[in-house]
């Protein structure tokens, strides 16, 4: 609703980061949500770094010009780019397979604690379901709402460099992208648990 409201103001005070195979069916919200039993289907990511989560979304337009305006006067949209970007702080079977790309950790010799992940010479495509959530309590209550955003078929498009160095930890620094589901199909989907969107 329109017009000056603090209690619509939105901070993500915690979250987590999970990802799934393509297809796997979104949470819903249970009775004690948010609780981790919503995502029993999904991989939580753990831990990352304090800058939490970039949302991004970029549309391009193409300018229609014509002869008699020096203004354009259409736009054609052309592409959409709808992204999360985030570090992880963890680093396991699920965090370095994403990271890199697909692939597997496999037990390597005798030692119990030994394994490898072998870098493949070329990249491959590896599609995931990625899911956002986080949680907020409103100004002056102790009401947490909480919101979902799902991204149900992406791939990772970027990624930062690893610095090992001695006085920081090292990060997995991903840019996961929304690609089309199928013709009629949501690139991504919030939901809500937010009394707010009531009005």
């Amino acid at each position: 609703m329109a017009g000056n409201n603090a209690a619509e103001i939105r901070v993500a005070g915690t979250g987590k980061l999970f990802i799934a195979d393509v297809g796997t069916a979104a949470p819903v919200f249970g009775a004690t949500s948010p609780a981790d039993t919503d995502w029993a289907s999904w991989t939580n990511l753990g831990f990352t770094t304090g800058d939490g989560v970039t949302f991004s979304k970029k549309d391009k337009l193409e300018a229609v010009d014509s002869w008699q305006s020096v203004s354009p006067v259409h736009y054609i949209y052309s592409a959409r780019d709808l992204s999360l970007k985030f570090s992880l702080l963890q680093f396991n079977e699920d965090t370095l397979k994403l990271f890199m790309g697909g692939g597997k950790v496999e037990k390597d010799g005798t030692p119990a604690d030994t394994y490898k992940y072998e870098i493949a010479e070329r990249p491959y495509v590896d599609t995931r379901a990625l899911g956002l959530e986080f949680t907020d309590v409103k100004a002056g209550t102790t009401t947490a709402v909480t919101y979902r955003f799902i991204i149900p078929r992406g791939q990772v498009t970027a990624t930062d460099d690893i610095k090992l160095a001695r006085k920081a930890a090292s990060t997995l620094g991903i840019t996961f992208s929304a690609m089309s589901n199928g013709d009629g199909k949501p690139l991504a989907t919030f939901y809500m648990k937010d009394s707010q969107y009531a009005a």
